[in-house]
Protein backbone atom coordinates (compact mmCIF):
# COMPACT_ATOMS: atom_id res chain seq x y z
CA UNK A 1 0.00 0.00 0.00
CA UNK A 2 1.24 3.62 -0.90
CA UNK A 3 2.29 6.17 1.63
CA UNK A 4 2.55 9.57 2.20
CA UNK A 5 4.89 11.76 3.98
CA UNK A 6 3.83 12.79 7.28
CA UNK A 7 3.58 16.79 6.29
CA UNK A 8 1.85 15.99 3.12
CA UNK A 9 -0.65 13.45 5.01
CA UNK A 10 -1.40 16.11 7.47
CA UNK A 11 -2.49 18.73 5.01
CA UNK A 12 -4.22 16.59 2.81
CA UNK A 13 -6.61 15.26 6.07
CA UNK A 14 -6.80 19.27 7.02
CA UNK A 15 -10.57 20.33 7.49
CA UNK A 16 -10.72 22.61 4.51
CA UNK A 17 -9.84 19.28 2.19
CA UNK A 18 -13.07 17.13 3.52
CA UNK A 19 -15.75 17.41 1.98
CA UNK A 20 -14.02 16.93 -0.81
CA UNK A 21 -12.50 13.41 -0.38
CA UNK A 22 -16.04 12.56 1.15
CA UNK A 23 -17.68 13.72 -2.31
CA UNK A 24 -15.33 11.97 -4.20
CA UNK A 25 -14.83 8.74 -2.43
CA UNK A 26 -18.41 8.39 -3.03
CA UNK A 27 -18.19 8.61 -6.92
CA UNK A 28 -14.90 6.69 -7.44
CA UNK A 29 -16.86 3.61 -4.79
CA UNK A 30 -19.85 4.00 -7.43
CA UNK A 31 -18.03 4.45 -11.11
CA UNK A 32 -15.79 1.08 -10.37
CA UNK A 33 -12.55 3.14 -9.09
CA UNK A 34 -12.33 5.22 -11.84
CA UNK A 35 -10.73 8.63 -12.34
CA UNK A 36 -13.48 9.84 -15.04
CA UNK A 37 -16.20 12.54 -14.24
CA UNK A 38 -17.02 15.90 -12.64
CA UNK A 39 -18.24 16.82 -9.04
CA UNK A 40 -19.52 20.08 -8.14
CA UNK A 41 -19.44 21.33 -4.94
CA UNK A 42 -21.17 24.75 -3.34
CA UNK A 43 -21.33 26.53 -0.24
CA UNK A 44 -17.57 26.55 -0.15
CA UNK A 45 -15.86 28.72 3.05
CA UNK A 46 -13.22 30.67 2.84
CA UNK A 47 -10.68 27.35 4.41
CA UNK A 48 -12.28 25.59 2.01
CA UNK A 49 -11.97 27.83 -0.51
CA UNK A 50 -7.98 28.76 0.08
CA UNK A 51 -7.21 24.64 0.80
CA UNK A 52 -8.79 24.23 -2.41
CA UNK A 53 -7.54 26.58 -4.51
CA UNK A 54 -4.09 25.16 -4.08
CA UNK A 55 -4.42 21.95 -4.34
CA UNK A 56 -6.11 22.41 -7.80
CA UNK A 57 -3.62 24.99 -8.54
CA UNK A 58 -6.19 28.44 -9.42
CA UNK A 59 -7.33 30.65 -7.39
CA UNK A 60 -11.12 30.11 -6.85
CA UNK A 61 -12.96 33.56 -6.08
CA UNK A 62 -16.77 32.15 -5.34
CA UNK A 63 -18.21 29.37 -3.42
CA UNK A 64 -18.75 26.86 -6.05
CA UNK A 65 -16.28 24.75 -7.80
CA UNK A 66 -16.57 21.79 -10.55
CA UNK A 67 -14.01 19.77 -10.12
CA UNK A 68 -13.16 17.01 -12.69
CA UNK A 69 -11.83 14.11 -11.32
CA UNK A 70 -9.20 13.29 -14.35
CA UNK A 71 -7.45 16.90 -13.92
CA UNK A 72 -7.79 16.38 -9.93
CA UNK A 73 -5.88 12.97 -10.57
CA UNK A 74 -3.13 14.21 -13.03
CA UNK A 75 -2.68 17.42 -10.27
CA UNK A 76 -2.06 14.58 -7.66
CA UNK A 77 0.33 12.74 -9.49
CA UNK A 78 2.31 15.98 -10.39
CA UNK A 79 2.65 17.27 -6.82
CA UNK A 80 4.03 16.44 -3.79
CA UNK A 81 1.80 13.69 -3.37
CA UNK A 82 3.07 11.36 -6.31
CA UNK A 83 0.32 9.23 -6.14
CA UNK A 84 -2.89 9.20 -8.51
CA UNK A 85 -6.54 9.79 -7.25
CA UNK A 86 -7.58 6.62 -6.55
CA UNK A 87 -3.66 5.63 -4.19
CA UNK A 88 -4.05 9.14 -2.62
CA UNK A 89 -7.76 7.97 -1.34
CA UNK A 90 -6.53 4.38 -0.33
CA UNK A 91 -3.27 6.18 1.58
CA UNK A 92 -5.68 8.06 3.36
CA UNK A 93 -8.11 5.46 4.30
CA UNK A 94 -10.36 4.00 4.89
CA UNK A 95 -10.12 1.50 2.11
CA UNK A 96 -12.08 1.88 -1.02
CA UNK A 97 -15.05 -0.52 -1.99
CA UNK A 98 -15.91 -0.96 -5.68
CA UNK A 99 -19.68 -0.85 -5.17
CA UNK A 100 -19.35 -1.62 -9.42
CA UNK A 101 -17.63 -4.90 -9.03
CA UNK A 102 -19.30 -5.71 -5.66
CA UNK A 103 -22.99 -5.61 -7.07
CA UNK A 104 -21.62 -7.52 -10.36
CA UNK A 105 -19.98 -10.44 -8.11
CA UNK A 106 -23.70 -10.30 -6.31
CA UNK A 107 -25.33 -10.94 -9.70
CA UNK A 108 -23.08 -13.60 -10.83
CA UNK A 109 -23.37 -15.60 -7.59
CA UNK A 110 -27.09 -15.28 -8.01
CA UNK A 111 -27.07 -16.51 -11.38
CA UNK A 112 -24.90 -19.27 -10.85
CA UNK A 113 -27.79 -20.31 -7.76
CA UNK A 114 -30.52 -20.31 -10.58
CA UNK A 115 -28.59 -21.82 -13.25
CA UNK A 116 -27.58 -25.04 -10.86
CA UNK A 117 -31.46 -25.11 -10.08
CA UNK A 118 -32.62 -24.77 -13.42
CA UNK A 119 -29.50 -27.51 -14.06
CA UNK A 120 -31.20 -29.86 -11.31
CA UNK A 121 -34.89 -29.11 -12.10
CA UNK A 122 -34.08 -30.54 -15.97
CA UNK A 123 -32.17 -33.25 -14.95
CA UNK A 124 -35.00 -34.50 -12.80
CA UNK A 125 -38.32 -36.32 -13.27
CA UNK A 126 -40.01 -32.94 -13.39
CA UNK A 127 -38.39 -31.72 -16.10
CA UNK A 128 -41.50 -32.68 -18.22
CA UNK A 129 -44.10 -30.96 -15.88
CA UNK A 130 -45.35 -27.36 -17.16
CA UNK A 131 -46.29 -26.32 -13.29
CA UNK A 132 -42.62 -27.24 -12.56
CA UNK A 133 -41.04 -24.75 -14.79
CA UNK A 134 -44.06 -21.90 -13.67
CA UNK A 135 -43.09 -22.74 -10.13
CA UNK A 136 -39.19 -22.22 -10.81
CA UNK A 137 -40.58 -18.74 -12.51
CA UNK A 138 -42.20 -18.12 -9.35
CA UNK A 139 -39.21 -18.59 -7.73
CA UNK A 140 -36.84 -16.29 -9.36
CA UNK A 141 -39.52 -13.68 -8.57
CA UNK A 142 -39.61 -14.16 -5.37
CA UNK A 143 -36.07 -14.85 -4.87
CA UNK A 144 -33.41 -15.96 -2.06
CA UNK A 145 -34.19 -14.54 1.75
CA UNK A 146 -31.71 -12.41 2.85
CA UNK A 147 -28.88 -13.88 4.53
CA UNK A 148 -29.26 -17.25 2.77
CA UNK A 149 -26.16 -17.84 1.13
CA UNK A 150 -25.59 -19.41 -2.56
CA UNK A 151 -24.41 -22.51 -1.29
CA UNK A 152 -27.45 -22.64 1.40
CA UNK A 153 -29.45 -21.82 -1.49
CA UNK A 154 -28.81 -24.18 -3.96
CA UNK A 155 -28.94 -26.88 -1.64
CA UNK A 156 -32.11 -26.23 -0.61
CA UNK A 157 -33.69 -26.03 -3.84
CA UNK A 158 -31.94 -28.92 -4.82
CA UNK A 159 -33.92 -31.03 -1.85
CA UNK A 160 -37.04 -29.18 -2.83
CA UNK A 161 -36.97 -30.71 -6.21
CA UNK A 162 -36.51 -33.91 -4.63
CA UNK A 163 -39.05 -33.25 -2.30
CA UNK A 164 -41.62 -32.61 -5.22
CA UNK A 165 -40.23 -35.66 -7.39
CA UNK A 166 -41.59 -37.83 -4.94
CA UNK A 167 -45.07 -36.05 -3.78
CA UNK A 168 -45.79 -35.03 -7.44
CA UNK A 169 -43.23 -36.79 -9.62
CA UNK A 170 -44.70 -39.46 -12.45
CA UNK A 171 -43.55 -42.17 -9.53
CA UNK A 172 -45.59 -40.72 -6.76
CA UNK A 173 -46.40 -42.84 -3.83
CA UNK A 174 -49.19 -43.22 -1.00
CA UNK A 175 -49.81 -40.93 1.46
CA UNK A 176 -46.56 -40.23 3.08
CA UNK A 177 -45.78 -38.48 6.77
CA UNK A 178 -44.40 -35.00 6.62
CA UNK A 179 -41.62 -35.88 9.17
CA UNK A 180 -40.74 -39.10 7.00
CA UNK A 181 -40.30 -37.17 4.06
CA UNK A 182 -38.17 -34.60 6.17
CA UNK A 183 -35.91 -37.42 7.04
CA UNK A 184 -35.50 -38.37 3.59
CA UNK A 185 -34.77 -35.25 1.96
CA UNK A 186 -32.38 -33.68 4.75
CA UNK A 187 -31.56 -35.91 6.92
CA UNK A 188 -34.32 -34.06 9.84
CA UNK A 189 -37.40 -35.14 10.85
CA UNK A 190 -38.12 -31.00 10.82
CA UNK A 191 -36.68 -29.94 8.04
CA UNK A 192 -40.36 -29.42 6.75
CA UNK A 193 -41.50 -27.79 9.54
CA UNK A 194 -43.71 -24.81 9.07
CA UNK A 195 -41.36 -21.48 8.80
CA UNK A 196 -38.42 -23.21 7.28
CA UNK A 197 -37.61 -21.87 3.68
CA UNK A 198 -37.64 -25.43 2.08
CA UNK A 199 -41.30 -26.16 4.27
CA UNK A 200 -42.24 -22.59 1.67
CA UNK A 201 -40.32 -23.54 -1.61
CA UNK A 202 -41.90 -27.21 -1.55
CA UNK A 203 -45.37 -25.62 -0.74
CA UNK A 204 -45.69 -22.93 -3.10
CA UNK A 205 -44.64 -26.16 -5.91
CA UNK A 206 -47.60 -28.00 -4.40
CA UNK A 207 -49.63 -24.96 -4.99
CA UNK A 208 -48.95 -24.45 -8.37
CA UNK A 209 -49.30 -28.37 -9.35
CA UNK A 210 -52.82 -28.01 -7.88
CA UNK A 211 -53.77 -24.28 -9.16
CA UNK A 212 -54.40 -23.30 -5.57
CA UNK A 213 -53.21 -20.12 -3.42
CA UNK A 214 -50.62 -20.31 -1.37
CA UNK A 215 -51.84 -20.39 1.94
CA UNK A 216 -50.74 -17.50 5.02
CA UNK A 217 -51.92 -19.53 8.08
CA UNK A 218 -51.45 -22.94 9.67
CA UNK A 219 -54.79 -24.66 8.30
CA UNK A 220 -54.50 -24.00 4.83
CA UNK A 221 -50.75 -25.05 4.82
CA UNK A 222 -52.43 -28.71 6.59
CA UNK A 223 -54.75 -28.94 3.72
CA UNK A 224 -52.57 -28.32 1.04
CA UNK A 225 -49.92 -30.76 2.33
CA UNK A 226 -52.97 -33.07 2.01
CA UNK A 227 -53.31 -32.20 -1.64
CA UNK A 228 -49.64 -34.20 -1.94
CA UNK A 229 -50.76 -36.91 0.22
CA UNK A 230 -48.41 -35.74 2.84
CA UNK A 231 -49.92 -36.00 6.71
CA UNK A 232 -48.59 -32.99 8.58
CA UNK A 233 -48.60 -33.40 12.78
CA UNK A 234 -51.80 -33.23 14.01
CA UNK A 235 -51.10 -34.81 17.57
CA UNK A 236 -48.76 -32.46 19.29
CA UNK A 237 -51.09 -29.60 19.62
CA UNK A 238 -54.20 -29.74 22.08
CA UNK A 239 -56.89 -28.20 23.15
CA UNK A 240 -58.31 -28.09 26.62
CA UNK A 241 -62.18 -28.53 26.81
CA UNK A 242 -64.48 -29.77 29.98
CA UNK A 243 -68.06 -30.94 29.84
CA UNK A 244 -68.83 -31.53 25.98
CA UNK A 245 -71.45 -34.02 25.50
CA UNK A 246 -72.18 -34.31 22.28
CA UNK A 247 -74.90 -37.04 20.81
CA UNK A 248 -73.39 -40.18 18.89
CA UNK A 249 -73.01 -43.48 18.88
CA UNK A 250 -69.13 -43.42 18.28
CA UNK A 251 -66.12 -44.91 20.74
CA UNK A 252 -64.98 -41.06 20.41
CA UNK A 253 -68.17 -39.09 21.00
CA UNK A 254 -69.38 -41.89 24.24
CA UNK A 255 -65.55 -41.01 25.55
CA UNK A 256 -65.88 -37.54 25.37
CA UNK A 257 -69.75 -37.76 27.51
CA UNK A 258 -68.35 -40.20 29.71
CA UNK A 259 -65.59 -37.86 30.63
CA UNK A 260 -68.22 -35.20 31.09
CA UNK A 261 -70.19 -37.10 32.92
CA UNK A 262 -67.46 -37.86 35.32
CA UNK A 263 -66.14 -34.25 35.49
CA UNK A 264 -63.24 -35.10 33.75
CA UNK A 265 -61.53 -32.35 31.50
CA UNK A 266 -60.09 -33.45 28.10
CA UNK A 267 -57.08 -33.02 25.59
CA UNK A 268 -58.19 -33.00 21.76
CA UNK A 269 -55.98 -32.74 19.08
CA UNK A 270 -56.62 -31.84 16.02
CA UNK A 271 -56.97 -35.90 14.73
CA UNK A 272 -59.79 -35.74 17.30
CA UNK A 273 -61.25 -32.71 16.43
CA UNK A 274 -61.39 -34.26 12.15
CA UNK A 275 -62.99 -37.50 14.13
CA UNK A 276 -65.70 -36.23 15.90
CA UNK A 277 -69.24 -35.99 15.14
CA UNK A 278 -69.47 -32.56 17.63
CA UNK A 279 -73.58 -32.66 17.45
CA UNK A 280 -75.26 -30.87 20.26
CA UNK A 281 -78.45 -29.77 21.19
CA UNK A 282 -78.90 -26.61 18.86
CA UNK A 283 -78.19 -23.08 21.03
CA UNK A 284 -76.42 -24.92 23.89
CA UNK A 285 -74.21 -22.23 25.32
CA UNK A 286 -70.28 -23.01 25.22
CA UNK A 287 -68.08 -20.67 27.78
CA UNK A 288 -64.99 -20.00 26.56
CA UNK A 289 -62.20 -18.77 28.90
CA UNK A 290 -58.49 -17.94 28.17
CA UNK A 291 -56.67 -19.67 31.62
CA UNK A 292 -56.42 -23.39 32.06
CA UNK A 293 -57.09 -22.96 35.50
CA UNK A 294 -60.47 -22.15 35.13
CA UNK A 295 -61.01 -25.10 33.53
CA UNK A 296 -59.14 -26.60 36.57
CA UNK A 297 -61.74 -25.14 39.55
CA UNK A 298 -64.82 -25.80 37.08
CA UNK A 299 -63.97 -30.01 37.52
CA UNK A 300 -62.98 -29.57 41.26
CA UNK A 301 -66.28 -27.56 41.81
CA UNK A 302 -67.64 -30.36 39.65
CA UNK A 303 -69.21 -28.00 37.25
CA UNK A 304 -71.91 -29.14 34.56
CA UNK A 305 -71.49 -26.48 31.93
CA UNK A 306 -69.74 -27.23 28.61
CA UNK A 307 -65.87 -24.91 28.81
CA UNK A 308 -63.20 -24.39 26.07
CA UNK A 309 -59.72 -22.94 26.98
CA UNK A 310 -58.01 -21.09 24.66
CA UNK A 311 -55.16 -21.38 26.63
CA UNK A 312 -54.08 -18.07 25.47
CA UNK A 313 -54.20 -18.03 22.12
CA UNK A 314 -56.57 -18.40 18.44
CA UNK A 315 -53.97 -21.98 17.78
CA UNK A 316 -55.82 -23.52 14.66
CA UNK A 317 -56.43 -26.57 17.26
CA UNK A 318 -58.93 -23.77 19.27
CA UNK A 319 -60.63 -22.38 16.66
CA UNK A 320 -61.29 -25.67 14.92
CA UNK A 321 -63.01 -27.02 17.99
CA UNK A 322 -64.83 -23.88 18.11
CA UNK A 323 -65.72 -23.83 14.35
CA UNK A 324 -67.47 -26.98 15.22
CA UNK A 325 -69.16 -26.00 17.92
CA UNK A 326 -69.80 -23.02 15.54
CA UNK A 327 -71.35 -25.71 13.01
CA UNK A 328 -73.08 -27.47 15.04
CA UNK A 329 -75.67 -24.13 15.84
CA UNK A 330 -74.44 -23.79 19.85
CA UNK A 331 -73.88 -19.96 21.25
CA UNK A 332 -70.60 -18.94 22.99
CA UNK A 333 -69.70 -16.46 26.13
CA UNK A 334 -66.16 -15.15 26.34
CA UNK A 335 -64.05 -14.52 29.50
CA UNK A 336 -60.07 -13.99 29.17
CA UNK A 337 -57.62 -11.72 31.35
CA UNK A 338 -58.06 -8.18 31.75
CA UNK A 339 -54.88 -6.98 30.09
CA UNK A 340 -54.07 -5.95 26.73
CA UNK A 341 -52.99 -9.01 25.17
CA UNK A 342 -56.12 -10.98 26.91
CA UNK A 343 -58.28 -7.77 25.08
CA UNK A 344 -56.84 -8.39 22.14
CA UNK A 345 -57.41 -11.83 21.78
CA UNK A 346 -61.13 -11.27 23.04
CA UNK A 347 -61.68 -9.30 20.25
CA UNK A 348 -60.75 -12.24 17.82
CA UNK A 349 -62.81 -14.66 19.45
CA UNK A 350 -66.20 -12.33 19.85
CA UNK A 351 -65.84 -11.21 16.61
CA UNK A 352 -65.38 -14.49 15.02
CA UNK A 353 -68.25 -15.82 16.77
CA UNK A 354 -70.45 -13.64 17.38
CA UNK A 355 -70.00 -14.73 21.18
CA UNK A 356 -71.40 -12.27 24.40
CA UNK A 357 -68.86 -11.25 26.96
CA UNK A 358 -68.87 -13.31 30.39
CA UNK A 359 -68.16 -10.67 33.18
CA UNK A 360 -65.36 -8.63 30.93
CA UNK A 361 -67.24 -5.36 30.75
CA UNK A 362 -65.66 -2.27 32.66
CA UNK A 363 -67.92 -2.63 35.65
CA UNK A 364 -66.93 -6.48 35.88
CA UNK A 365 -63.20 -5.24 36.10
CA UNK A 366 -63.62 -2.16 38.43
CA UNK A 367 -65.73 -4.40 41.41
CA UNK A 368 -62.57 -7.09 40.69
CA UNK A 369 -59.79 -4.60 40.99
CA UNK A 370 -62.01 -3.08 44.54
CA UNK A 371 -61.97 -6.71 45.69
CA UNK A 372 -58.09 -7.54 44.93
CA UNK A 373 -57.03 -4.31 46.56
CA UNK A 374 -59.23 -4.99 49.85
CA UNK A 375 -57.65 -8.69 49.64
CA UNK A 376 -54.05 -7.39 49.82
CA UNK A 377 -53.58 -9.45 46.56
CA UNK A 378 -50.65 -8.14 44.63
CA UNK A 379 -50.65 -5.80 41.76
CA UNK A 380 -49.92 -6.37 38.27
CA UNK A 381 -49.30 -3.39 36.42
CA UNK A 382 -50.80 -3.00 32.83
CA UNK A 383 -47.83 -3.29 29.89
CA UNK A 384 -47.99 -2.53 26.47
CA UNK A 385 -50.11 -0.24 24.23
CA UNK A 386 -53.85 -0.04 25.10
CA UNK A 387 -56.33 -2.16 22.98
CA UNK A 388 -59.68 -0.74 22.78
CA UNK A 389 -62.71 -3.38 23.87
CA UNK A 390 -64.79 -3.71 20.85
CA UNK A 391 -67.93 -4.58 23.11
CA UNK A 392 -67.24 -2.04 25.53
CA UNK A 393 -66.11 1.28 24.74
CA UNK A 394 -65.31 1.83 28.53
CA UNK A 395 -63.21 -0.88 29.00
CA UNK A 396 -59.93 0.22 27.69
CA UNK A 397 -60.13 3.61 29.83
CA UNK A 398 -61.18 2.13 32.94
CA UNK A 399 -57.92 -0.09 32.85
CA UNK A 400 -55.65 2.42 31.86
CA UNK A 401 -57.11 4.56 34.57
CA UNK A 402 -56.55 1.94 37.01
CA UNK A 403 -53.33 0.75 35.43
CA UNK A 404 -53.69 -2.66 36.80
CA UNK A 405 -54.00 -6.24 35.12
CA UNK A 406 -56.19 -8.93 36.56
CA UNK A 407 -55.87 -12.51 35.19
CA UNK A 408 -58.49 -14.88 35.73
CA UNK A 409 -57.57 -16.81 38.72
CA UNK A 410 -58.52 -13.41 40.57
CA UNK A 411 -62.04 -14.24 39.47
CA UNK A 412 -62.71 -17.80 40.10
CA UNK A 413 -65.03 -17.99 42.20
CA UNK A 414 -67.28 -15.91 40.17
CA UNK A 415 -66.29 -17.86 37.11
CA UNK A 416 -67.09 -21.24 38.84
CA UNK A 417 -70.30 -19.81 40.22
CA UNK A 418 -71.44 -19.40 37.05
CA UNK A 419 -70.67 -22.37 35.29
CA UNK A 420 -73.08 -24.15 37.90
Amino acid sequence: MSTLPAETRDWLTGPGLGRLWNAVRKRLEGNGLQATGALRMAGLDPQERTALSQLLGRTLTSGTVTVRLDALDTRLRDSAVGLGLVETLRALGPPLTDRRAVRAGVEARREQVWSSVAVCLNASPLQTEAWAHQWYDELRRVGVPRGVTPETAVRTFQQAVRVLTVLLGQERSGVRGRGELAAEATGSAHGLDDGTWLARLVQRGIAVAHGAELPDNAAGRRTLWRLAAVTPDEVSSTVLAYGLRPEGDGWRERALHERALRHAETHLTLRDLRALRLTLPPGTLIRICENPRVVEAAADASCSQPLVCTSGSSATVVLSLLDALAAADCRFAYHGDFDWPGLALANRIIHRYDARPWRLTAEDYEQLAAQTQARNFPQLPLVGQPIAADWDPGLAPAMSALGIALHEEATLDVLVEDLG
